[in-house]
C-alpha cells in the first residue's frame, strides 16, 4: 500500500493512520540500479530507489521532484489550524491526543514520491540492497544523516526504533511489520531486515517507511507515556513553542542535514508553521475569513457552496480552488460496532443501509457535490463492480457456502431514492429484513430478539458539523422503531472511545492506496478486532476475510493483486459491515492569496499535505494582502 509520509499533516486519530501505507505488485525496475552481483542462486540489487511495479520515474542523479519549484524562496510563516485539542508530543503511541504536524519533526529511511503509484526513494538511507527473492533488505544509512542535536544517525537507532515501535507503539506497527523476523545492525551505516516470508514482496519497501528515532534521547524516558517534552528528530522542522491544547509552532531547521537532498529540494519552504486549535469548526471557518490563519481544506459541502460569499473572495484576496485528486478514496462510512448486539446481525446491518437516504442528503445538505461510495477501494481499479468473473470468480468460488450467496448472484448496489425525502420503499425493505432476522415491534419500539430489549443506537461524534448529517438518518431509524441519539464528545474522549471500541456507531474514513498490503490486517483481521487501538473498528472476525487478507499480501504481480483485492472488497461489501457514505474526488482549498505555488500539483496526494509543503510565501503578494481589510468577523 502506498505510503503517506509521516512528515505530513495528520488528520484526527491519524498521524499513524497516514503512516499505514505500502504497495504490492510484482516487478522491481531500478532504472539506474547497479549491475546485480552474483550471489549463488540470488541476484543482489543495489539502488537509490525501489518500485513495486513499473519503472522508477526518477534516476539516481535526479535533481528534484517534478511537482516542486526548486527555486522556491524560503521564509515567512504558514498559519494553519486544527480542531479539538492535544495533550502529547509523542505521536507514536496509543495514549493521548498528539499535536498536529508532529510528523514534520521526524524522518524515515526512505520517502515516497507523490506522482507515482508507489516508489520509495532514499532519505535517511541513501542506498537499498536486496536479493531478487526479497527475503531480506539492507538499508545503507547516509553518512551525513544527523539528528537535530548533531548526533549521527546509526544503524543502532534504526534497530531501536523498530523494536520500540513494535513493542510499545500503536498496534499499527506490530500489525504492519508482523512478517519481519529480525532486525540487526551490521555496522554503524548498515541495518538489515530479515523476513519470515519472501512472498510478502512489499516488506522490502515498507520497512523503509520506519520513522527513525534517536536511541540516546529515549534512553532514560518512558516511551509509552504521554509527554509535552519537545521531541528530538531529524526532520525539516523542530518544535519551537507549545501552548498545551491551544497551539504549537514549528521552526525550520536552517542547517537541516537533508535540505539539499533531491527528495527535499523545493519542499518545506516556510520558516515557521503555526497551528492554532479551534474547538468548533464553524468558529474555525469564521477565523479563516477574519484572517487569523492562512489555508483550509474545506470538507463541508454547504460551507464550500455558501460560506465564502465575502468581499475578500470577490477581490481575489481569499481564493477558493479545487484540485483534482487521483488517489483511491477508500471508504467513508457509518462504522457499526459488531462487538455489540444487534450489530452482529448481517440483516440488521443491511437494514441500516436502507434507512440512509443519501440522495436526499446530497441534494439538500451537500449541494449535489458528492458521489455515493460503493467500494472499500473507491476511485481505483481495485474496486469490485458488477458480478465477479475471471480470476476474481475463481478466487471466490473457493469460499462458496462460507460467504453470502449474493456475492455470486447480485452486484453490490447501495439503496437509492429519488431524493424527495420520501424513503418509504427503502424503509419497507428495511422492515422486511428486520422481520426476517427475528426483530419485532412492541409499542413502536424495535425489540432485539437476543436481548428482548428495545434497540438503541448512540452515534458518537467529536464535530458538531456532523449533527446536521446524522439527524435525518436518526429520524429514519426512529421510523423503524430504533431509538437513535447523537452524542457529542470532545476530541480526546472521541479518540479514547474509538481506540477502546466504546461506541455503537460513528463515522470514519478507511483510507486506501494504489495497492493494498500488510495494513489490511489492521483494518479487517480477527486478531486486530481484539487489539485496542487497531483500526478494525467494526470488530470483523471472519475466517474468509483473514484468508483473503493474507492471499492479497502474497500477490505475485499487479494483475493478481487486483483480482485478490476485488475479491476481498466484494466479501466485505456483501457482509454489510458498514453503511457507505460518500466521497468527493478533489481537494477543496480556501486560502489567503499570499502564496506561490508550483505549476504542477502532486497527483497522488490524498490529503494535499505534500502539496501544501511545496508552496511558499510570495513577499509581494503578502505585502499587497496586508493593505487589504480582512472580514470583520469575530472569531475565537
Amino acid at each position: 500500500m502506498r505510503a503517506q509520509s509521516l512528515r505530513l499533516r495528520p488528520t484526527l486519530y491519524s498521524l499513524l493512520a497516514t503512516l499505514a501505507a505500502a504497495i504490492l505488485s510484482l516487478a522491481v525496475h531500478a532504472a539506474d540500479a547497479e549491475k546485480p552481483a552474483d550471489a549463488g542462486a540470488q541476484k543482489i540489487i543495489k539502488s537509490h530507489a525501489i518500485a513495486m511495479h513499473g519503472d522508477i520515474k526518477y534516476p539516481a542523479d535526479f535533481k528534484h521532484f517534478e511537482y516542486v519549484n526548486p527555486n522556491a524562496p524560503k521564509g515567512g510563516t504558514l498559519r494553519d489550524y486544527s480542531l479539538g485539542t492535544f495533550d502529547t508530543l509523542n505521536p507514536f503511541i496509543i495514549k493521548g491526543t498528539p499535536a498536529s504536524d508532529l510528523g514534520l519533526v521526524f524522518e524515515s529511511l526512505t520517502t515516497s514520491s507523490e506522482d507515482e503509484p508507489f516508489t520509495q526513494y532514499g532519505l535517511v538511507a541513501n542506498q537499498i540492497e536486496y536479493p531478487d527473492d526479497r527475503s531480506w533488505v539492507i538499508y545503507h544509512i547516509n553518512p551525513k544523516a544527523r539528528f537535530h542535536d548533531g548526533k549521527a544517525i546509526t544503524a543502532d537507532d534504526v534497530v531501536f526504533s523498530f523494536e520500540t515501535l513494535v513493542a510499545k507503539g500503536t498496534p499499527l506497527f506490530a500489525q504492519y511489520y508482523a512478517d519481519v523476523s529480525k532486525v540487526e545492525a551490521l555496522d554503524k551505516q548498515r541495518v538489515k531486515f530479515h523476513f519470515k516470508n519472501a512472498e510478502n514482496r512489499e516488506l522490502v519497501l515498507i520497512v523503509g517507511q520506519l520513522p527513525v528515532l534517536p536511541a540516546h534521547f529515549w534512553k532514560d524516558k518512558e516511551f509509552d507515556k504521554t509527554t509535552l517534552e519537545k521531541p528530538l528528530g531529524s526532520g525539516p522542522y523542530r518544535v519551537a513553542s507549545v501552548d498545551p491544547g491551544r497551539s504549537i509552532t514549528y521552526e525550520r531547521v536552517k542547517d537541516h542535514w537533508s535540505k539539499d537532498l533531491n527528495v527535499n529540494v523545493g519542499l518545506y519552504n516556510f520558516d515557521r508553521i503555526q497551528v492554532d486549535y479551534y474547538r468548533d469548526d464553524t468558529v474555525a471557518v469564521e477565523a479563516l475569513k477574519a484572517g487569523q490563519y492562512d489555508v483550509r481544506r474545506e470538507r463541508v459541502a454547504r460551507v464550500w457552496a455558501t460560506g465564502y460569499d465575502t468581499p475578500a473572495v470577490k477581490r481575489g484576496d481569499l481564493v477558493k480552488k479545487e484540485i483534482k485528486d487521483y488517489s483511491p478514496r477508500g471508504m467513508q462510512a457509518f462504522i457499526l460496532n459488531q462487538r455489540r448486539s444487534p450489530f452482529d446481525d448481517i440483516k440488521f446491518r443491511q437494514a441500516l443501509n436502507y434507512a440512509f437516504d443519501f440522495e436526499w442528503s446530497n441534494r439538500n445538505l451537500f449541494h449535489d457535490s458528492y458521489t455515493r461510495t460503493d467500494s472499500f477501494f473507491f476511485n481505483s481499479d481495485l474496486a469490485s463492480s458488477g458480478l465477479p468473473e475471471g480470476r476474481e470468480l475463481e478466487i471466490l468460488k473457493q469460499y462458496k457456502g462460507k460467504i453470502p450467496d449474493s456475492v455470486f448472484t447480485e452486484p453490490y448496489v447501495n439503496p437509492k431514492t429519488d431524493g424527495n425525502g420520501n424513503n418509504r420503499d427503502n424503509l419497507r425493505k428495511a422492515q422486511q429484513l428486520l422481520k426476517e432476522a427475528g426483530f419485532t415491534l412492541k409499542n413502536g419500539k424495535l425489540i432485539n430478539p437476543k436481548t428482548q430489549k428495545p434497540v438503541t443506537i448512540e452515534y458518537l461524534a467529536y464535530d458538531s458539523a456532523s449533527e446536521r448529517i446524522v439527524n435525518p438518518y436518526i429520524q429514519n431509524l426512529n421510523r423503524l422503531g430504533i431509538d437513535g441519539t447523537f452524542r457529542m464528545v470532545d476530541t480526546s474522549q472521541f479518540i479514547n472511545r474509538l481506540q477502546s471500541f466504546d461506541f455503537d456507531m460513528t463515522t470514519y474514513v478507511l483510507s486506501q492506496s494504489q495497492s493494498p498490503g500488510n495494513e489490511q490486517r489492521e483494518f479487517w483481521s480477527s486478531s486486530a478486532a481484539d487489539t485496542q487501538g487497531s483500526r478494525n473498528f467494526s470488530g470483523i472476525k471472519n475466517p474468509v476475510v483473514d484468508e483473503l487478507i493474507e492471499y492479497l499480501i502474497l500477490a505475485p504481480n499487479r494483475e493478481e493483486l487486483v483480482a485478490r483485492t476485488r475479491a476481498l472488497d466484494r466479501v466485505l461489501l456483501h457482509n454489510h459491515y458498514v453503511v457507505p457514505q460518500y466521497a468527493i474526488l478533489s481537494h477543496r482549498l480556501v486560502y489567503w492569496n499570499k502564496f506561490g505555488q508550483p505549476d504542477v500539483a502532486p497527483k497522488y496526494d490524498l490529503t494535499f499535505s505534500t502539496g501544501l509543503m511545496t508552496w511558499w510565501i510570495d513577499p509581494e503578494k503578502e505585502r499587497r494582502l496586508a493593505k487589504q481589510p480582512a472580514a470583520k468577523t469575530k472569531a475565537e
